[in-house]
């Protein structure tokens, strides 16, 4: 009887593994490797801003706009309004008054202080780096006169321009291609719900020829326009988070402060498409 098993016993065994086998199998991709592709995929993206860079923010991050402290609204921007707390930066608007005008057109009166920031990075679209994603968290104002904003604009020369997110005094906020293929301004607007919650607003900008980029433009991991940029291959940029006021966002603006937060900022490039 023992003799018996013990011969039957790697007959068995086969059976038992081509069982199995055939069980994995039908169990479907639990079970499979995944695909070269995939891999590749995600393996893709080099970090060039990582998400805790405000936990480093000299090493990545500097205060104000790349041009200084004035831009086209009714805010000076400062270092003393923005704070940072773990890996989320603060930006407040405060009230003032009698500090004259802006120094930028349209040289409106200032009413506000507040903050802007900008990346030491300056992205390029070219062969060697074809495909770029830029990334933010934001927790939002959206009272008429609050103007905050995430976007790209040219370092050496205006056009081109990307606005990732731009809220103009109400819950809508805009996805913005400046230079289209027109020579004009693309431009979508979308309502977002509940804006002062932490919404995640992305742009992949892609080469897709000698001059031109394709730049889709998702919120909170939805596609919500597709927008072609003319002229923005071999361009540097200027990756630029601040919190403007008035301006484009009507006026009056708020009598008291006002804040926009952000956190997890990630830049990342991909050398394929």
């Amino acid at each position: 009887m023992k003799r018996v098993n013990l011969a039957i016993l790697p007959l068995l065994c086969c059976v038992l593994i081509c069982s199995c086998k055939k069980d994995m199998n039908q169990q479907g991709a639990l079970y499979q490797a995944p695909a070269t592709s995939d891999v590749v995929a995600l393996l893709a993206w080099e970090t060039v801003i990582p998400a805790n860079s405000f936990s480093s923010f000299s090493t990545y991050w500097n205060n104000l706009y790349p041009w200084g402290s004035d831009h086209n609204g009714t805010a000076r921007m400062r270092t003393e309004n923005i704070s940072l707390s773990g890996d989320v930066l603060t930006f407040t608007s405060t009230v003032t008054s009698g500090v004259g005008n802006s120094n930028k057109d349209p040289y409106l009166p200032i009413h506000y202080y507040s903050g802007a920031i900008h990346a030491k990075a300056i992205p390029v679209v070219n062969d060697a780096y074809p495909k770029w994603r830029f990334s933010a968290e934001v927790q939002s104002p959206s009272a008429k006169g609050t103007w905050p904003a995430w976007w790209i604009t040219g370092a050496d020369s205006w056009p081109p321009e990307s606005d990732i997110m731009e809220f103009k005094g109400s819950t809508t906020t805009w996805t913005n291609t400046y230079k289209n293929p027109s020579g004009g301004w693309s431009s979508q607007g979308h309502v977002i719900s509940n804006p002062a919650n932490w919404h995640t607003y992305t742009a992949y900008v892609t080469k897709i020829s000698a001059t031109d980029v394709q730049i889709e433009y998702w919120i909170d991991g939805t596609l919500k326009a597709t927008h072609t940029g003319a002229n923005f291959v071999g361009k540097r940029f200027n990756i630029i988070l601040n919190y403007q006021m008035e301006g484009s966002s009507g006026s009056p603006g708020p009598t008291g402060s006002t804040v926009m937060k952000v956190r997890n900022v990630v830049v990342q490039k991909s050398a394929t498409l």
